[in-house]
């Protein structure tokens, strides 16, 4: 997801001379293409990544379109105070792009988790927060972002993830996308687990439950015909999400449930990461197997529920 992000920004800085990209330390050989393109607009602000969103909504101030990209665990966490004022309160048009967000970097610690993350920054007023699926759907989220009226979280993952689509799918910023139908259940997936979702799904029509998958790549604004959608055609409704079960989109979920009430009879399964620290380094895999964001867990959790 990183390549194509990479690739996006480098083509798109040819076409936009607002175009800017700030870098916490991370990427720079990632980054030759664009530094070639456009020497003079891209600055590695270092391992200070505070001030580099401070350094954007001065640039924004001035009419720039500013980028910025480093590592999701640093990019949220020890920056909450600079995204909440100089960009919410602002409503600076930045563009934070976290790569390696979830457990991308199970590896290195949880020093290097984003669990939390959209969590965190669904709070702010004003402040997109988006989440592609693969790298195919990376540069049409990318080009939303920059379209959109004010500052936008966009997570991404670092690579080798499944490629679900088969070629760039439309993204639109508050809307998701149906994958399959499903008269039983629905899968509500944001970010890198929809080929989780698929295959749970395939699992479930294995049991002769008919399973749905929907991409909500748009955490905030959600898309809430969506919701109403399955929750009125289904028996149970799951979301999946490499973050928290609190505060991403099964709280999200949850939340609108409790403001509108359920238009059917659906239940609300919610998968996530616990609200825990994982103390062990290991493979993302292994983390996910820890969170139990498998596909056998989820179809059997919603073969259960039914």
């Amino acid at each position: 997801m990183r390549n194509a992000f990479a690739a996006e920004i480098t083509k798109i800085a040819q076409e936009r001379e607002d175009i800017v990209l700030l870098s916490g330390d991370i990427g720079n050989r990632l980054f030759d293409k664009f530094k070639g393109a456009a020497p003079d607009r891209f600055f590695n602000c270092g391992v200070a990544e505070a001030n580099m969103v401070g350094v954007a909504a001065g640039m924004a101030a001035c009419g720039l379109r500013p980028v910025c990209y480093t590592i999701a665990s640093f990019l949220t966490y020890r920056v909450i105070e600079q995204i909440r004022l100089d960009l919410g309160y602002h409503h600076q048009k930045v563009i934070l792009v976290g790569t390696g967000a979830g457990l991308s970097y199970a590896s290195l610690g949880s020093t290097h988790h984003s669990v939390e993350d959209m969590g965190m920054l669904r709070l702010i007023p004003g402040l997109a927060v988006l989440a592609p699926a693969d790298a195919m759907e990376v540069p049409s989220a990318l080009r939303a972002a920059l379209d959109y009226d004010g500052p936008v979280y966009l997570r991404i993952g670092k690579k080798g993830e499944p490629v679900v689509h088969e070629c760039g799918p439309e993204f639109q910023i508050g809307r998701g996308s149906r994958m399959r139908g499903g008269r039983d259940a629905w899968i509500l997936s944001i970010g890198n687990m929809l080929s989780i979702a698929l295959e749970a799904a395939d699992l479930l029509e294995k049991h002769g439950i008919s399973c749905g998958v929907a991409n909500v790549g748009s955490l905030k604004p959600l898309d809430v015909n969506l919701l109403a959608d399955v929750f009125q055609s289904s028996k149970v409704v799951a979301t999946l999400e490499e973050h928290s079960v609190l505060g991403g989109l099964g709280t999200a979920t949850a939340e609108w449930l409790a403001d509108h009430g359920s238009p059917g009879k659906s239940r609300l399964l919610r998968f996530g990461t616990p609200d825990e620290f994982l103390h062990q380094t290991s493979h993302q895999s292994s983390a996910r197997l820890w969170a139990g964001l498998t596909a056998q867990n989820v179809a059997d959790r919603i073969v259960a529920a039914i």
